[in-house]
C-alpha cells in the first residue's frame, strides 16, 4: 500500500512516497481506506524530529493525526462495519504509523461517523482539532456568562474553541490581525483585539478586571497571563514551563481521552462547528503542503488527497 513518510528527520523534502506491506486490524481495531488526511502542526514537529528520534523504529516513519475515509476491514469486538464513512484520530507513534497512507489502522474508539453532507477533505480537519477544542473547554470549565479570551482565533482550533464557547453561553474576546478580524467575528467573537506581545494588556482594556479563562491556541505563553484575573484559568495548547502566579491555574491541554469525538458530527450538522479547508494537495505532494504550512498565514487546514 502507498504511504507518505520519511526515513530520517528534516525539512519537507524528507517526505517521500513509499510502497509498504498492507496493514490489518487486530481485536478492537479497524482499518480505514483513507481519502483525505489533514496537515497539522504536530505533523511538522514529527517530520522535523522535534518529537523524538524513534531509534530502532521500522522505516518509513509515517506522519498524520487526522483522516477521513471508509472502513475497509474490522477486527473483532467492534461496532463498525465495512463501508462506514468515518473520520479518525491516528497515531504516528503506533506500529501502524500515521494517517498519511492509503490505509490506516486505529483503535475503534478513535473513530467517529462523518457528518452528513460533508466531504472527506472537510471531515479530515475535524477529529483531532475538534477533540482539542472540546478538551480545552472542559479543562477551563467556565460557566455561562463568564468571559473567555482566545488567542490564535483565526486558526482551526481557535475557531472551534470560539464556536464551542458561544454554544456554552460565554462572552468571547479573541485576537486577530486586521485581515482576519471579520473571520473571527463571523466565528462568534464578541470583541476582537490585535494580536502580538501586548495581547494581555489589550484584553485588559476591554475587561479591566481580567477574563475568567483564556485558551492560548497561538502559544503566546507568558504574554497572555496579564489578561487573566486573579484565580482565573489558562489552557496552554503547548507546554509552558512558567508559572502564571496570582492564583491562576495554568495547565497544558493533553489529549488523554477522545470521548468528545462522539459529539463532533452532530455539532457540525447543527452548524455549531464549521470545518475550513484552505487547500487540497495530491498525497504525493505532501512536501509542498508542509512548505505551505510552514510559510504561515494559512487560514483553515491543508489537506492531502489520498483518493487516487
Amino acid at each position: 500500500m502507498r504511504v507518505v513518510g520519511m526515513n530520517d528527520f528534516g525539512g519537507p523534502d524528507k517526505l517521500k512516497v513509499f510502497d509498504i506491506k498492507e496493514v490489518h486490524p487486530g481485536p478492537g481495531e479497524v482499518r480505514i481506506r483513507v481519502y483525505a488526511a489533514s496537515v497539522n502542526p504536530v505533523d511538522i514537529a514529527f517530520r522535523s524530529g522535534q518529537m523524538g528520534g524513534f531509534a530502532g523504529r521500522v522505516r518509513p516513519l509515517i506522519p498524520g493525526k487526522e483522516a477521513a475515509g471508509v472502513i475497509s476491514e474490522v477486527g473483532s469486538g467492534v461496532k463498525w462495519q465495512v463501508g462506514d464513512r468515518v473520520m479518525a484520530i491516528a497515531a504516528p507513534f503506533s506500529p501502524y504509523g500515521g494517517a498519511y497512507a492509503d490505509e490506516v489502522v486505529v483503535p475503534a474508539e478513535h473513530v467517529s461517523r462523518m457528518p452528513e453532507g460533508l466531504d472527506f477533505a472537510a471531515a479530515s480537519t475535524l477529529p483531532m482539532n475538534g477533540v482539542t477544542a472540546h478538551t480545552t473547554m472542559d479543562q477551563l470549565n467556565l460557566a455561562p456568562g463568564q468571559t473567555l479570551a482566545v488567542t490564535g482565533a483565526a486558526g482551526i482550533v481557535g475557531g472551534y474553541i470560539i464556536q464551542l464557547a458561544k454554544k456554552r453561553g460565554l462572552r468571547v474576546i479573541a485576537d486577530a490581525t486586521a485581515e482576519d478580524e471579520q473571520l473571527v467575528r463571523d466565528l462568534g467573537a464578541d470583541e476582537v483585539v490585535r494580536r502580538g506581545e501586548e495581547i494581555g494588556h489589550n484584553i485588559r482594556k476591554i475587561v479591566p478586571g481580567g477574563v475568567d479563562g483564556l485558551a492560548d491556541s497561538a502559544a503566546q505563553m507568558g504574554a497572555v497571563v496579564p489578561a487573566v484575573r486573579d484565580n482565573g484559568r489558562i489552557a496552554f495548547l503547548r507546554p509552558w514551563p512558567g508559572q502564571p502566579g496570582r492564583g491562576i491555574v495554568g495547565e497544558y491541554v493533553s489529549l488523554t481521552s477522545y470521548y468528545s469525538l462522539r459529539y463532533i458530527s452532530e455539532e457540525v450538522e447543527k452548524g455549531i462547528l464549521t470545518p475550513r479547508v484552505a487547500d487540497i494537495f495530491p498525497a504525493e505532494q505532501a512536501y509542498n503542503a508542509h512548505r505551505r504550512f510552514e510559510a504561515k498565514g494559512v487560514r483553515g487546514r491543508l489537506v492531502l488527497d489520498f483518493s487516487k
